[in-house]
């Protein structure tokens, strides 16, 4: 009845092309898919990691708040402590048996290509969905319900997630009722595969926006796209327009 893989889902940027950010001009959408029997590991792992950092296991493993020592992470002020945590954090990313999926929408060049364009949410997610059913098709997994859990935002932007979600569902590429069931999770429910795709999105966009610089964080992430011949670019990772 259910596939043997979950997709956890994730962001980096927003979606709004009335206000762009100049220094993140970009949306990015994660896919983040596991075999069952690999995921339970992660959930083990990350449990162990912050009973040793925090001696508690509620925290919630936030990019932003990392990275500006916020909250939980103030206990990262040390350069010391900082690096321990980060390499850990690193190891436990890079030994995590997981397939990504990620989407790029460059917002500019959007706005400057369509005169009325998409919500760049809504292109990410058909983008990405019809990878996922490419994916699952080679793993024998489409005639079983694939879940494809991801953050609430409100109930507005959830109701309109929905309709868009049962959209591509009904209408898409491949003129098939795809098998995925989408759930709608509050992030206070702690959910370890919710948390590792929000550690990957960013440094997926900062790649896109800054190539040359040094991003060991992308180079973990870029061994886990999903690959067709050996090449992850519009089979693993979609840049548009």
């Amino acid at each position: 009845m259910f596939s043997d893989y979950i997709v956890y889902v994730d962001e980096s940027g927003d979606h709004s092309l009335t206000s762009i950010d100049k220094d993140y001009p970009i949306f990015v959408l994660v896919f983040v898919i596991f075999k069952k029997n690999d995921y339970l590991q992660l959930v083990k792992e990350f449990k162990n990691f912050k009973f040793k950092h925090f001696g508690y296991d509620t925290v919630i493993l936030h990019e932003n708040e990392i990275r500006r020592e916020k909250g939980p992470f103030k206990i990262l002020k040390t350069k010391e402590k900082k690096e321990l945590f980060l390499s850990e954090l690193t190891e436990i990313i890079d030994k995590t048996k997981c397939t990504i999926l990620g989407c790029i929408i460059d917002k500019n060049k959007l706005k400057t290509k369509y005169e009325t364009p998409e919500n760049p949410y809504d292109i990410s997610l058909k983008f990405l969905i019809e990878r996922l059913y490419l994916f699952l098709r080679e793993k024998n997994q489409i005639n079983k319900t694939t879940h494809i859990i991801v953050e609430a935002r409100g109930r507005k932007e959830d109701e309109e997630l929905k309709k868009e979600f049962q959209n591509i569902i009904n209408n898409n590429y491949f003129k098939t009722i795809l098998p995925f069931e989408l759930i709608i999770a509050n992030k206070q429910i702690n959910s370890d595969g919710m948390q590792l795709a929000n550690l990957i999105a960013r440094p997926i966009g900062r790649k896109y926006l800054k190539p040359d610089q040094n991003n060991k964080a992308f180079e973990i992430i870029k061994s886990k796209f999903r690959k067709v011949n050996g090449t992850y670019k519009n089979y693993g990772i979609k840049i548009f327009p």
